[in-house]
């Protein structure tokens, strides 16, 4: 069967391969794969910065933001052939850690996860997969393509619960929210917060394109520009950009006893000297950062909840550009005004 397949940390190796047929092993669920959401994680794992291969292989299937149709539901579950099931990403390590131990593993605290499509377990870009039941979650069948935006919806379903529960460190009532980057994260982020009685704002590079009018058509305020130039202080910010400069920019700007929840990994930028200021800042305010990365079952059952909820013409919106598998190299391009960008193996 048809798999896009990288050699970890070797860039430029990723290409369309033939592959075995998925191991009965590896799960008594078979799907047929649908669509799978490209992210900056697959970018970079073809790029060679990081990745790793299953023990024993040289390769890894790539994707992890997947949609599928159950072929075989096998004998242990309620599923059936023909429903609509999206993979989870991230398996509890082998020790476990005390979080793990828990069905914490979005909280791993020894690094011994596992990963579909990451770290060393196969993804889901391969006309076929398997998956044990327990990590299958079953998606409303109207969603169709729309699917494959469940595990961003996980992202940030899993960062807005840890906004509030840290807000309940005192009396809390927040007047404002920002969210900086309008990706596919940061868009689903305003989306959740925009059935919130909030003001939410947007903040993106973009001047143009597709972003300002999806954050409008949310009620939401979209700006362009530096976090420093707006004209309120927000007391809680989405960070969705994962870049230096913006992280520290939003520090000195978040009002006092705010919130900023971390949620982008990428480039640095800012000088020991900058960090030092901007945590005086912080400190200063009583603000708190808070990382959040992956999710755990709770928050796949809620997100699948909240996108079955969602305006299915907006959510359309977020997919820019569907390409074929053996176009998988254009999908791993950047367009100016690309959102989502999905590998289409099969018609919905």
């Amino acid at each position: 069967m048809k798999a896009i397949t990288v050699e970890p940390k070797i860039p430029g190796s990723a290409r369309l391969d033939n592959i075995a047929e998925p191991d009965a092993r590896d799960g008594s669920v078979l799907a047929e794969a649908i669509a799978v959401g490209v992210c900056g994680t697959d970018v970079e794992i073809v790029e060679g910065k990081y990745g790793w291969a299953p023990p024993g292989q040289p390769r890894l299937v790539l994707g992890h933001e997947s949609l599928g149709r159950v072929i075989d539901p096998g004998a242990r579950t309620s599923l059936k052939k023909g429903d609509l099931v999206v993979g989870i990403v991230r398996r509890p390590d082998p020790v476990p850690c005390a979080n793990c131990a828990v069905g914490e593993w979005d909280m791993c605290r020894n690094g011994q996860y596992t990963e579909r499509g990451i770290k060393e377990i196969h993804g889901f870009m391969s006309e076929r997969w398997r998956t044990e039941p327990e990590y299958a979650i079953k998606i409303d069948p109207s969603l169709g393509i729309l699917g494959v935006l469940l595990e961003p919806m996980t992202v940030i379903t899993k960062a807005l619960e840890q906004v509030f529960v840290v807000g309940q460190r005192s009396y809390w009532e927040p007047r404002s929210v920002l969210v900086t980057g309008a990706g596919p994260i940061g868009l689903l982020a305003a989306l959740r917060l925009s059935v919130r009685d909030i003001p939410v704002h947007v903040l993106d590079r973009a001047e143009t394109g597709p972003k300002p009018e999806l954050v409008r058509a949310l009620g939401a305020t979209y700006h362009s520009g530096s976090v420093l130039d707006l004209d309120f202080e927000p007391d809680v910010i989405v960070e969705c950009t994962g870049v230096g400069s913006v992280i520290a920019d939003s520090i000195q700007k978040i009002g006092s006893g705010g919130i900023i929840c971390l949620t982008g990994v990428g480039a640095g930028g800012i000088s020991s000297r900058a960090v030092a200021d901007v945590a005086a800042a912080a400190v200063l305010k009583n603000n708190v950062l808070v990382g959040s990365v992956n999710a755990n079952k709770r928050h796949w059952y809620k997100a699948a909840q909240n996108l079955a909820r969602a305006d299915r013409e907006w959510l359309s919106r977020l997919i820019t550009r569907r390409e074929t598998a053996e176009n998988f190299k254009q999908a791993l391009e950047r367009k100016p005004d690309d959102i989502k960008v999905v590998i289409q193996f099969s018609e919905i």
